[in-house]
């Protein structure tokens, strides 16, 4: 009969270089995930910046916004002004006209009865 072989305690190197490639995954994986992980809150705390300077912008954009309709509406309100400026302007001008004219025909008149009273006496 055949003698069943002995067990002997060995050390394979394959089986080794496996355990170690196996271990080195797990801790490089890890790494990764630390890294990942940090990278991640950075992320987080960059995002909540910008979200807090683009609510500064859209403040700031309201204001510009308002002052814009301000300088809208004081523009149209001096372009107004110059308008009833230059109407007032004319009419003052007509006025004027009427005023010489109305001078020189008083004139007239008086001059007619300085020389009615001049032929009566």
């Amino acid at each position: 009969m055949v003698a069943a072989p002995k067990w002997r305690f060995e050390y394979n190197l394959n089986t080794l270089v496996i355990l170690a490639g196996f271990a080195g995954s797990l801790i490089a994986w890890g790494a990764t995930w630390e890294r990942l992980s940090s990278s991640q809150i950075a992320q987080a705390a960059s995002l909540d910046r910008l979200d807090k300077r683009v609510t500064a912008v859209e403040v700031t954009l309201r204001q510009l916004d308002n002052h814009e309709l301000r300088l809208s509406a004081v523009e149209k309100q001096a372009a107004e002004a110059a308008t009833s400026m230059r109407a007032v302007e004319s009419t003052l001008n007509t006025l004027s006209a009427d005023t010489r004219v109305m001078r020189e025909i008083l004139q007239r008149i008086e001059a007619g009865q300085r020389d009615g009273a001049q032929l009566r006496r």
